[in-house]
């Protein structure tokens, strides 16, 4: 398969996704008989669920741009890695959702419901570091990370993946404590650079990684 075609199809779920977000930023309108303010305020952890959500898929998507670009060619095994993060691109907005309904509580199924949340991201670091594991092997990017960075770029990945799993820990006790940990992780990859080589663009010229 041609890489554009690849970009092509991720680029529209992570817009599909990002859009979804949007959808639980609702209110009742004036036959609630509740002023418009009040009914704002009362939505205040879904407007931060989306925030963070938000920020995450973007976050995603701009590394998944960078490191599609490093690849020389797309095979079956690519594929399907790239469907199993779409997976769980595409579970975010219902996580989210479910996690504001229960935010910033503290019972079970807040508990649960944080759980489901930062679950959907540990699958959806998993998904990337899968790619990003495959580029490792053989001839598959432009300019292969020498063997020595291999680990230490590992790392950085697995950092990420195992706050999510802390914060799957932590919200079996405490949904919110939950919850800045994994918007701290939405900090850290604002920040933080996929180590990818530099790619090239379709007119065949090379293109440095933005991030």
């Amino acid at each position: 398969m041609d890489r554009s075609r690849l970009e092509a199809f991720s680029d529209g779920v992570f817009a599909v996704a990002i859009t979804l977000l949007a959808l639980n930023l609702t209110v009742t309108g004036p036959e609630a008989h509740i002023s418009l303010l009040d009914q704002l305020h009362g939505k205040w952890p879904a407007f931060l669920a989306f925030l963070i959500s938000f920020f995450m898929i973007g976050i995603i998507w701009v590394n998944h741009h960078v490191l599609v670009r490093s690849i020389t060619k797309v095979d079956r095994t690519l594929l399907f890695l790239n469907l199993v993060l779409l997976l769980f691109v595409v579970l975010i907005p219902f996580a989210t959702a479910t996690e504001a309904d229960y935010f910033p509580g503290n019972s079970k199924d807040a508990q649960l419901a944080m759980v489901l949340y930062a679950g959907v991201f540990l699958g959806m670091s998993v998904g990337f570091s899968a790619i990003f594991e495959w580029t490792l092997h053989g001839q598959r990017v432009y300019q292969p990370l020498p063997p020595e960075k291999h680990w230490p770029a590992r790392a950085r990945f697995v950092a990420g993946g195992l706050v999510y799993v802390a914060a799957i820990l932590v919200a079996l006790f405490n949904a919110v404590a939950a919850f800045v940990l994994i918007a701290l992780v939405a900090v850290y990859y604002v920040f933080e650079r996929t180590p990818a080589t530099p790619g090239s663009s379709d007119d065949g010229n090379e293109e440095e990684p933005v991030v």
